[in-house]
């Protein structure tokens, strides 16, 4: 793929500076990552995921040697495979799976978190980019694989499965399963597919129809495609699987795939942004993206004849919100794969808005510009969380050279899960 010269030394910065979160926010006793670089933040296991998948991409663009990224991952897996899986209130996961956030020192659980399938998938996305990509005939390159193989295949992810369909969100030791699970397209199509490829646990059959079945397929601004509002939905899954040409019955149906829906979604995020039904500051052609990530907890104002309050954390979406005149620049920017058309705009206008050399109003969590007695630029979000530096490297990564697309259509497991899924076509 052909880049534009200057366009390519700004994915590099950005890129690169994504990165070396995972240098400053691993704990090199137990191979934990840190959720946020905010003080005294516990470690998430789907930031472990994308730590272990980010190694890779460090390697191969010379920021990190091999024996280094070899040593931190057998660091991580060998924790993960002897930590505590009794499921108690004070362990680190259970059946295979974790909990969704860990004590960065022993390893436990921490503010009653849920076992998390979501975010167990995530890391055992990261899991099998290891394996992967670690393929060398060496001692050390050997257990990596041996540990990867054994942590995949313990996840019990049939135990999740609710009366044969749909997957459950999480469980907790005080109270069982969560209420509610997987339905509605959202980022857990990563999920069914890592499930439905287990040579040990695996979901049944009926799952990926009985969560499809409750899809929402509609037309908004002159786009048709699957809706979800949060742009990470469109995402996230799209980190480690390639989904260009390959269809599943719904897809196949509506003579779509996931990444051209994931493109049309990034279209319609943009139009709200030009539209502005809100009246919010900032807005336009190069300035949207809402998602999930952190937002000002500001005092409530008049903005276009109502009363605007902020929600602080928050999923965001579009059309039908919520809305609050928070964006997510890193969210834009993992959009590039889908529309480098209408992200490089985007990332050069907010790039010129704060300097090349603060890349704050794309890398952090939230900006908002309405909240303007924050700063110049609105308020930014402090810190930097896990989860977007992860998308940054992999997004970008995938835009130039394919790699955690390439290394996930070599594992037999992802292609076992799409092919069980009913996917068919492409590179299938």
């Amino acid at each position: 793929m052909t880049v534009d010269p200057a366009d390519d030394a700004m994915l590099e910065r950005l890129q690169r500076g994504a990165f070396e979160y995972f240098l400053k926010a691993y704990n090199p006793r137990n191979g934990l990552v840190a959720d946020t670089m905010r003080e005294g933040a516990p470690s998430s296991i789907a930031v472990i995921g994308f730590a272990l998948s980010a190694y890779p991409v460090g390697i191969e663009r010379g920021w990190m040697e091999r024996t280094e990224a070899v040593r931190r991952s057998l660091v991580t897996l060998r924790f993960l495979m002897g930590s505590d899986q009794s499921g108690s209130a004070h362990a680190t996961g259970y059946r295979g799976f974790y909990f969704h956030f860990l004590d960065m020192e022993l390893g436990t659980r921490v503010w009653l978190s849920e076992v998390s399938l979501i975010d167990t998938g995530f890391l055992m996305a990261g899991v099998l980019t290891a394996a992967t990509y670690f393929d060398a005939d060496t001692i050390e390159e050997r257990e990596l694989r041996q540990l990867a193989n054994a942590l995949y295949r313990r996840v019990d992810w049939r135990w999740a499965q609710r009366d044969g369909g749909a997957v459950t969100h999480g469980w907790k030791p005080e109270c069982g399963f969560l209420n509610y699970g997987w339905e509605g397209y959202s980022e857990a199509i990563l999920l069914y597919v890592l499930g439905l490829g287990s040579p040990t646990h695996a979901l049944t059959d009926e799952s990926f129809p009985a969560w499809t079945v409750t899809y929402q397929w509609e037309n908004l601004y002159g786009h048709n495609f699957l809706v979800a509002g949060p742009l990470f939905i469109h995402q996230f899954s799209h980190a480690w699987i390639d989904f260009r040409g390959i269809r599943d019955a719904f897809m196949r149906e509506k003579d779509c795939d996931y990444f051209e829906n994931s493109r049309r979604a990034t279209y319609v995020q943009r139009e709200y942004a030009m539209r502005n039904p809100r009246s919010f500051t900032g807005y336009g052609a190069d300035c949207w993206g809402l998602s999930a990530g952190d937002g000002p907890q500001a005092e409530a104002r008049s903005i276009a004849g109502r009363n605007q309050t902020f929600y602080g954390y928050a999923a965001r979406g579009v059309p039908y919100g919520p809305d609050d005149g928070t964006l997510c620049g890193s969210s834009t920017l993992s959009s590039l794969v889908f529309a480098p058309e209408l992200v490089l705009p985007a990332l050069r206008a907010l790039e010129a808005r704060s300097g090349t050399n603060d890349p704050s109003l794309i890398r952090a969590s939230g900006f908002n510009p309405t909240v303007a007695e924050a700063g110049p630029n609105g308020w930014i979000s402090p810190g930097e969380f896990g989860l977007d530096q992860g998308m940054i490297v992999l997004m970008i990564e995938n835009y130039r050279s394919g790699l955690p697309w390439r290394l996930g259509r070599a594992n037999p497991f992802v292609r076992a899960g799409l092919h069980r899924a009913g996917f068919k076509g492409g590179w299938l």
